[in-house]
């Protein structure tokens, strides 16, 4: 069976091998053979398929489940009909997506977009360019002079590794991607449309009008980075931009010149970092949030959605608002605002 018309499964999975990579016991041990196809959300569950449910909500909504694997929590469990495969976990939704992965590998990490295992006799490759073992590189993809490719990469249709790029093992470069300037550690995804190494947004006022400032810097792209489809990463102009281990950037995000990312960092759609920012560690943005430059967020901080930072924040402080403030300080001037206009409405006749 195909999952909605594209993934087809890699293999056979069981409600015993769900248990295996993490749960902690099947309520019923003898439904372990219990065959799953596909996933599916909790409310269109079909014959087959592996749910979950997170919450004492559910338990109301568990009797009209079909013949599926449900992975749940132990309180939810007692609420499951007999003919439903129980996965008792003390995280449901990790597990799942850990059997998710295990099923459709092909969504995390494409093999090929186009079908083609190797190099394509449309892609062109600069004689001085090095290929390491197993590497696909897919029609109309260009690789520069003296760019590296690691070991069992991709690089996507239409894609362009610049001159001198370096490329690590196990990536995907997604198609219709620009790599620029730029070093790239192993295991990166980086999704269609993406820019990476462009100069970045400089000028000075000079007797002709506005003249731009070189940009000399690189990016650096350390291990397990995903990069968003049509993100933007500047490179540095006498620095360097540097995305941390591990960080996940979503679509449609600019990451302007000299920008310091730390590991294991998340930034949502249409953030926008404004030159020489600096994230520390773990640092969580919501979506359309702005920095201003110059700016340091610290280690763990988060900053809800549509904020503007125009001030350091500390390490593990949450912020709120444009101006961006603290969270507990932006909601009370939000109460206090909502206050004044309700007694101005009491006391119209």
């Amino acid at each position: 069976m195909m999952q909605h018309g594209f993934f087809k499964p890699s293999g056979t999975l069981n409600a015993g091998d769900v248990l295996a990579l993490g749960g902690d016991r099947l309520a019923d041990p003898s439904m372990a053979d219990r065959l799953i196809v596909c996933l599916r959300a909790f409310d269109s569950a079909c014959d087959g398929s592996l749910v979950f449910a997170d919450g004492k909500d559910y338990a109301v909504r568990l009797a009209g489940l079909p013949h599926c694997t449900l992975i749940c929590s132990e309180y939810l469990s007692e609420f499951a009909p007999e003919h439903v495969a129980v996965v008792i976990a003390k995280r449901p939704q990790q597990l799942f997506a850990k059997a998710g992965r295990r099923l459709f590998p092909e969504t995390i990490r494409p093999i090929s977009f186009s079908g083609l295992v190797g190099v394509s006799a449309t892609a062109t490759i600069a004689g001085s360019a090095q290929l390491e073992a197993d590497v696909t590189v897919e029609p109309g993809a260009l690789i520069g002079e003296f760019a590296e490719v690691g070991a069992g990469s991709v690089i996507g249709p239409g894609s362009i590794i610049g001159a001198g790029c370096k490329i690590g093992r196990d990536c995907v470069i997604g198609p219709n991607a620009t790599i620029l300037n730029a070093l790239i550690g192993d295991r990166v995804l980086v999704h269609a449309g993406a820019r990476i190494g462009q100069d970045g947004f400089g000028f000075v006022p000079g007797e002709r009008g506005l003249e731009k400032v070189p940009h000399v810097g690189r990016v650096i792209m350390q291990d397990d980075v995903e990069i968003g489809a049509n993100t933007t990463i500047d490179r540095g102009s006498l620095s360097d931009t540097i995305i941390g281990e591990g960080s996940k950037i979503d679509n449609l995000v600019q990451i302007a010149h000299n920008v310091r990312i730390g590991r294991q960092c998340v930034i949502t759609g249409h953030c926008g970092l404004s030159g020489s920012v600096t994230l520390g560690d773990r640092v969580m943005l919501g979506g359309r949030v702005g920095v201003a430059d110059h700016v340091t967020i610290g280690d763990g901080a988060q900053v809800a959605a549509a904020s503007g930072v125009m001030n350091n924040i500390p390490a593990g402080e949450r912020w709120a608002g444009a101006p961006a403030q603290q969270m507990r300080d932006f909601f009370r001037e939000v109460a206090v605002i909502r206050n004044l206009v309700r007694e101005k409405r009491e006391k119209r006749p």
